[in-house]
Formats: structure tokens, sequence, C-alpha cells
């Protein structure tokens, strides 16, 4: 035979079932808050490494600005040899 199920029964055994789902959201909530905790730590070093790689990016511009004004190696051998031809030649008509 069929136990009957009182209202009341039937209420406790619904409370009963949310007291469980609400235990297993505190865990999640509980995971979720490790998981942003981990982000902001994430977030932070982002921040640092956008931080170095600003600064990696202003340092290359100051050299390519530097290189930029520096008479290359070969360039000044060429002007080497033109100024000893032109010694040379001016140095022979004395």
């Amino acid at each position: 035979m069929a136990k009957k199920v009182t209202l009341d029964n039937l209420a406790g055994m619904i409370k009963r079932g949310f007291d469980g789902v609400d235990k297993r959201f505190d865990g999640v909530d509980k995971r979720f808050d490790g998981v942003d905790k981990r982000f902001e730590s994430v977030d932070k070093r982002f921040d640092g490494i956008e931080k170095r790689l600003a600064n990696l990016e202003e340092g290359q511009e100051e050299i390519k600005l530097k290189l930029d004004n520096v008479a290359y190696r070969f360039e000044l051998v060429e002007l080497q040899k033109r100024v000893d031809r032109l010694e040379k030649i001016v140095l022979s008509r004395k």
C-alpha cells in the first residue's frame, strides 16, 4: 500500500532538497572566490608585463633614433678614402 504524503512531509522533503542545493552552491561560491583571486593575481602580473614591455619599446625607439644619427662604419671608410685622395691632390699642387 502506498504511503500517504502530507503537505508537511512534502514541505520537509522540498526543504531538505533545497538545503542540499544551498550547501552545494556555497561550495561553488567558495571555488569562484578562489578563481576570482587567481584572476586578480594574473591581472596584476599582466599589468607588470605591459609596463615592462612599454619600457622596452621606449628603449628600442631611443636606440633606433641614436642609430639613425650615427654614421655607419662603411660610410666612414669611404669618406676617409675620399679625404685621402683630396689631400694627395691638394698636397701635390703645392
